[in-house]
């Protein structure tokens, strides 16, 4: 049997633009994509811990310390507001206590606080 699990997390990313005119998605920086195996597309979770909305999108990647809110996301999220940005994999069940996904701590300008695990 397979569960779903967390495969990513870019923990307290600061928010540096919300762009409601955008068609949508939500704009990562490609380093921090490449250090959380997030790829450009991929479907994320955005968790606002300012205001504690919650809402699904797909990722573009952007430049150096870039996180904008595009569309209707922008709604949710304020350039200043802190999210936590998830991915979810499937795995099979009987590999699910060896697991172990990208969790990426930031600091306030959107740079890893640690080497990724």
């Amino acid at each position: 049997m397979k569960i779903e699990v967390l495969k990513a997390k870019l923990h307290r990313a600061a928010v540096t633009d919300a762009n409601l005119e955008y068609e949508g998605s939500i704009t990562i920086d490609r380093a921090l994509l490449e250090a959380a195996r997030m790829h450009p597309f991929e479907k994320v979770d955005v968790l606002n811990v300012t205001n504690g909305a919650r809402l699904s999108t797909y990722i573009i990647p952007g430049g150096a310390g870039e996180i904008c809110m595009n569309g209707a996301a922008a709604r949710l999220c304020a350039k200043g507001d802190k999210v936590i940005i998830v991915t979810y994999t499937w795995i099979e069940e009987s590999d699910a206590d060896g697991w172990k996904p990208a969790v990426i701590l930031l600091d306030g300008k959107n740079r890893p606080k640690q080497p990724a695990n």
